[in-house]
């Protein structure tokens, strides 16, 4: 291996394992440019990295010498300095992503792909495939109705041999494209024609009951924090109480997380001021506070949480649980995802996510790689989950009940 590569990697690994994120958008030749111009800090300047390194070095000879398979090419040996110099930081959020990985990634996040807003189901194993469309999205809007057939896809048929996935596939598409679907009303014999405009798919994040076990709980299921979460929370809350619940549970199983707004807006309906996170990073804390005003500041609440339960959610439920303001009942810690990243793109297409913030609750609990206790641990019997039944949710409805 030449000098040149040598030199450059020696500048990658001490760069890495500062964690510096000024430099993270830079990469290869530049590092030798801005340690000559003074750019980088002089933890740099202090010694000649090609001597700081001469035990990498002298081990990786004796590879290079000696292994018998075959070995990486200089840029699968950049990779992988980086990742291993990413693993001394011993922090599972600071990554290191290829370029395909990474262009994965930004085609995700811009959204160029749209749908129809519609779940797709086959009820009989080779029967025929039905819809259910998403209320307030483009599927609905054009006349799709619950339970209607899915008889073909612009013209081509459906066919019993088809998978569900597949059939989804013919339907997705880009963005204010047409797609023509040939379908069977429920009760009818004829097949009409719908054509739909493919759009952005607004899918609820909140679904909400009054309890049949008991009608003066409302139960209220939110799946993730959305920009739309803390106004339909705040709309199922309001209308499970006009409906006459006097309790409520906020069920966040499984639920990942999404939008800080999001958390501290739903926290804000249920807390009258103070402190719901206290966000810390190199430069100090901030502290997000709950505003004066609040929809349901007493109404007793009960949080379902388990390991699924991650990120804005543990915010959530953190607040809740040191302002005394909700009881976690729960099956086991939550997931401890409390912590913000950065993302730097490199000049290769390679991007590096850096932990630049963490999250801790009103009471200074550090949230990330830690996790929430539930103030009431309920252990799931293998009965319980043959039989389908739903111990959490009974224990919840004891609790609110009874009052312990």
């Amino acid at each position: 291996m030449s000098n040149r590569m040598r030199n450059l990697l020696a500048y990658l690994l001490l760069v890495v394992l500062a964690a510096s994120a000024f430099v993270a958008g830079y990469f290869t030749n530049d590092f030798v440019e801005l340690r000559r111009n003074g750019v980088l800090p002089s933890l740099f300047s202090a010694a000649d990295p090609s001597q700081e390194f001469d035990l990498f070095w002298e081990a990786w000879d004796r590879v290079e010498t000696s292994f018998i398979g075959e070995k990486p090419t200089q840029q699968e040996l950049m990779y992988g300095a980086i990742r291993g110099a990413f693993a001394t930081l011993n922090d599972p959020y600071t990554i290191f992503v290829e370029p395909v990985a990474r262009q994965q990634e930004r085609e995700s996040l811009q959204g160029t792909f749209g749908g129809i807003g519609a779940f797709l189901r086959r009820p009989e194993e080779g029967g025929d495939i039905v819809l259910s469309p998403i209320p307030g999205n483009p599927a609905e809007i054009a006349g799709i109705l619950e339970g209607d057939v899915l008889v073909a896809v612009d013209g081509v048929p459906v066919t019993a041999e088809m998978t569900v996935a597949e059939v989804a596939d013919m339907i997705k598409g880009l963005k204010d494209t047409a797609v023509t679907l040939t379908i069977i009303h429920l009760n009818t014999e004829s097949a009409v024609e719908v054509i739909i405009t493919r759009g952005d798919i607004l899918i609820p994040s909140v679904s909400s009951r009054l309890l049949d076990e008991d009608e003066t709980i409302g139960y209220i299921q939110l799946t993730r924090f959305s920009g739309e979460s803390s106004n339909e929370v705040g709309a199922a809350v309001t209308d499970l109480m006009a409906q006459g619940a006097e309790r409520l549970i906020l069920d966040l199983r499984g639920n990942g997380g999404g939008l800080l707004d999001a958390a501290v807006n739903i926290a804000d309906l249920f807390l009258e001021g103070g402190p719901i996170v206290r966000q810390v990073n190199a430069s100090g804390e901030q502290t997000l506070e709950a505003s004066v005003e609040t929809l349901a500041p007493d109404i007793p609440l009960v949080l379902l949480v388990d390991g699924g339960t991650a990120s804005a959610s543990e915010i959530l439920s953190g607040a809740f649980q040191d302002r005394d303001r909700a009881v976690l009942i729960g099956s086991q810690q939550t997931f401890g995802k409390g912590s913000v990243q950065l993302v730097f793109d490199l000049s290769d297409g390679s991007s590096v996510h850096v932990t630049s913030a963490r999250w801790f609750t009103p009471d200074r609990n550090q949230i990330d790689q830690m996790g929430l206790q539930p103030d009431i641990l309920v252990e799931i019997s293998q009965e319980a989950i043959d039989d389908g039944r739903d111990e959490l949710l009974q224990r919840a409805i004891e609790y609110l009940q009874v009052g312990n």
